[in-house]
């Protein structure tokens, strides 16, 4: 699980990032901030599983970094000196927290409890995925996929994905009314779904929609012209596939 770590105080952010890599090897700590703003910044470029999140911070505390949130898709374990209130908070909320100086057990424990969590809502991600498509399949309807973006979740029918585009760990979208979307998932998660639907995985990186290819060019090499003007390269260990799926 990626995770960011917000606390104003640095000695405190060093030393909760040993007990994590020496205690929870599951965990990797890919940024940590010391107020609101940076570990805001952070949240939106990594996209982390987890956040250990001070409540007492100057400026800008922890609760009112989330409220500043549009959404979130992370488990927050907040980190905290001795606070009735926030504790008491926390509590009846079923939210986890961490007392400074915090214990290993009682770490190791919330990040199991973390990991749990995400588990489970993957999960239920998946079931809600498998649902929609015996739906769409009894009523013989286009699929609508959820394509999470920093900004919303966008609900978009196949017909009006032209392609995809792979980078790492994120996958962009162009769609028919000219939007593109950037999620982040990698492309083999799409490849499945979506090949039912008349798409074709041309490349390790490129899944196209074949409704929306115009020509196959071989003056260059191997690349399928798309109707949105895009070019798209044909792997030579996809070109048999890719000419079978046109039926060429």
């Amino acid at each position: 699980m990626k995770a960011i770590l917000i606390d104003d105080e640095l000695p405190n952010l060093h030393n909760l990032k040993a007990l994590l890599e020496t205690y929870c090897p599951q965990v990797e700590v890919c940024a940590m901030a010391q107020h609101a703003a940076g570990g805001k910044a952070a949240l939106y470029t990594h996209q982390p599983d987890l956040l250990f999140l001070d409540i007492q911070m100057p400026e800008q505390d922890g609760f009112s970094l989330l409220r500043s949130l549009s959404s979130y898709d992370f488990e927050v374990i907040f980190v905290t000196a001795y606070d009735q209130y926030a504790i008491q908070a926390m509590r009846f909320s079923a939210v986890d927290y961490l007392l400074k100086p915090v214990s290993i057990s009682e770490l190791q424990a919330a990040v199991d409890r973390a990991a749990k969590q995400r588990q489970l809502k993957a999960q239920n991600r998946q079931v809600g995925y498998l649902m929609q498509w015996l739906e769409a399949q009894s009523q013989k309807e286009d699929l609508r996929i959820a394509l999470s973006t920093m900004q919303e979740t966008r609900f978009v029918k196949t017909t009006e994905i032209i392609r995809c585009e792979s980078a790492n760990n994120y996958t962009t979208f162009w769609l028919s009314d000219g939007m593109t979307l950037l999620v982040s998932k990698p492309i083999y998660e799409y490849d499945d779904l979506l090949t039912p639907y008349g798409f074709i995985r041309c490349h390790q990186s490129h899944l196209v929609n074949k409704a929306f290819i115009r020509s196959w060019q071989k003056e260059y090499g191997d690349f399928l012209q798309m109707t949105d003007g895009a070019q798209v390269p044909v792997s030579r260990g996809k070109k048999e596939a890719v000419k079978a799926a046109l039926r060429l």
